[in-house]
């Protein structure tokens, strides 16, 4: 874990939040910070509000200047229906739920799959598709997102 996201996390958890995801885009000039509520147990209805944004924003800015953090712009925002899954713990609050999967290196000659998160045992996802089930470790992944269900 790197001291940013470290200090991410401990910033939003200290408001009650729950840091999702953040990224550096535009060559390090905007970090992106997506927050959850972190009481909410159903995904769907996680709600996080204009407001709630506002006050992680306000709160990251004083601590950002406070520990001379460089950026040029900072937004705040909830991960939306169509979330990245980065960690175990992603995969595994939305086991049963639809993603769609882009691994490092091809399996049976792919590397992208849309299918449903089974199951998490450690580092290993299992992961059913189309054309059967997948196991991959999370070292493997390059990126996943939640498919959003209309």
């Amino acid at each position: 874990m790197s001291p940013l996201e470290s200090l991410l996390e401990r910033t939003v958890a200290g408001l009650g939040y729950g840091l999702a995801d953040f990224e550096y885009i535009n060559n390090g000039r905007m970090l992106r910070v997506f927050i959850e509520k972190t009481h909410e147990l159903v995904p769907e209805r996680a709600g996080v509000t204009l407001a709630d944004c506002e006050s992680v924003s306000r709160q990251l800015q004083r601590v950002f200047e406070v520990e001379g953090i460089e950026y040029d712009r900072l937004e705040v925002s909830s991960p939306g229906l169509d979330r990245r899954l980065k960690k175990a713990a992603d995969f595994a609050r939305f086991a049963g739920h639809e993603a769609q999967v882009r691994l490092r290196h091809p399996v049976n000659g792919r590397r992208n799959f849309v299918g449903t998160v089974r199951a998490v045992e450690g580092d290993r996802i299992e992961f059913d598709y189309d054309s059967g089930r997948l196991a991959f470790d999370l070292a493997d992944l390059d990126r996943a997102r939640l498919v959003p269900k209309p």
